[in-house]
């Protein structure tokens, strides 16, 4: 495996929309998860501190591996080059669900 593959690996937590990179990701030895590891953040080499990248940073700090549930997962691309990280809100209107959901009660 080579040094050079990045993984945008973005997924689905608390009614939040997480963008991570990581170096490692596959099927996980935990049936129904999947594994990410070797998280990339900045390095804080420039002047300017993305603050986004500061909250997930801090957020996983002491996290070694991910294990991820299957039906959170959003995609899994490889990239070429690392972006900045986020964690967003969904947009109304935007159709990302947890699988499975649950039924929607009417009044």
């Amino acid at each position: 495996m080579s040094d050079n593959i990045l993984y945008k690996v973005i997924f689905f937590n608390q009614s939040k929309v997480y963008e991570l990179y990581a170096k490692d990701v596959y099927s996980s030895d935990i049936y129904g998860f999947i594994y990410v590891s070797e998280l990339v953040f900045d390095q804080n080499s420039s002047i300017v501190i993305d603050p986004a990248e500061d909250k997930i940073r801090d957020e996983f700090a002491n996290v070694n591996v991910l294990h991820l549930p299957m039906q959170s997962i959003i995609r899994i691309e490889e990239v070429k080059k690392k972006m900045s990280c986020k964690i967003r809100d969904i947009k109304k209107g935007e159709n990302i669900a947890s699988f499975p959901s649950l039924p929607k009660h009417s009044k």
